[in-house]
């Protein structure tokens, strides 16, 4: 397994300054959410923006893993409420597909911002299958793969078991929707299991260790990150195993990623 570290446990907009140290860490991924990193994800984002942040991540001996946090600065878009929402949602995901394309990454993790709110289950994940055809259609060639996240009932009325995101994948048939798992989801809805980890790993390629609230790893007690790594070695795991980590500590953000470090070091290694 390899390790990764989301770009939300460093200071937004001016982090490049952390980036060597990540390395010095042992980290070879960096997982971006875009609003860290430009105020203005869709309109006003050149090339040339993109391709200076990649430089700048490379040079630091690090590698793009790919994207999330997808929607943070566009919360007006959604899937189920209505079309012309759903036709702008599916616009910024194919920009989203080539930045990560341009970054050198790979995954795109689609987890806060996803609601049904009246449509019935049934209606939406209709609709989910249709929008991700469509957009495999639009984004063939770019060699991204989108993952819908398994997310708890307080986090999203819609798609919560891992079962939920392999039935979508499976309608929808094509290699740009994969599968991905979320540590805190698992744990939350009681699936932190050998079974859950068996079935999914055909179609795995992505994996967030985190904790309620995004909290430093192993702080919440929730999360057996023992097991989880082990369900990872068993099944031959061999992705990128990514913190998801709010800023912790202004003053020094890489203290609390040190201490995030050490337990992936420990439980995934």
């Amino acid at each position: 397994m390899k390790h990764a570290v989301s770009n939300i446990a460093l200071p937004p907009y001016d982090h490049a300054d952390a980036l060597p140290r990540l390395t010095e860490m042992g980290f070879q991924g960096l997982e971006v959410a875009p609003s860290r990193v430009w105020a203005d994800t869709w309109g006003g984002l050149s090339a040339e923006a993109v391709e200076a942040y990649r430089a700048r991540v490379e040079a630091a001996g690090l590698k793009v893993v790919g994207l999330h946090s997808l929607l943070f600065d566009q919360p007006d878009l959604a899937l189920c409420d209505g079309a012309e929402k759903r036709d702008r949602l599916l616009d910024f995901f194919v920009h989203l597909s080539a930045m990560c394309r341009d970054l050198g990454g790979r995954t795109l993790i689609w987890g806060g911002g996803r609601k049904r709110g009246e449509t019935p289950a049934a209606d939406a994940r209709r609709i989910a299958i249709d929008f991700f055809g469509t957009l495999a259609d639009r984004i063939d060639g770019h060699g991204t793969a989108f993952c819908i996240e398994p997310l708890t009932p307080k986090e999203t009325d819609f798609v919560h078991l891992m079962s939920e995101c392999t039935d979508i994948m499976n309608a929808v048939d094509r290699p740009s929707l994969r599968l991905q798992i979320d540590a805190k989801a698992l744990a939350g809805n009681g699936e932190m299991t050998e079974t859950v980890f068996r079935a999914a790993a055909p179609d795995l390629v992505h994996y967030h260790a985190n904790e309620p609230g995004f909290e430093i790893i192993g702080s919440s007690g929730m999360v057996d990150h023992v097991a989880a790594g082990g369900y990872l070695r068993d099944i031959g795991y061999d992705g990128y195993v990514s913190i998801e980590q709010k800023m912790i500590g202004p003053e020094d953000p890489l203290a609390a990623i040190r201490r995030s470090s050490a337990v992936l070091q420990e439980c995934y290694r």
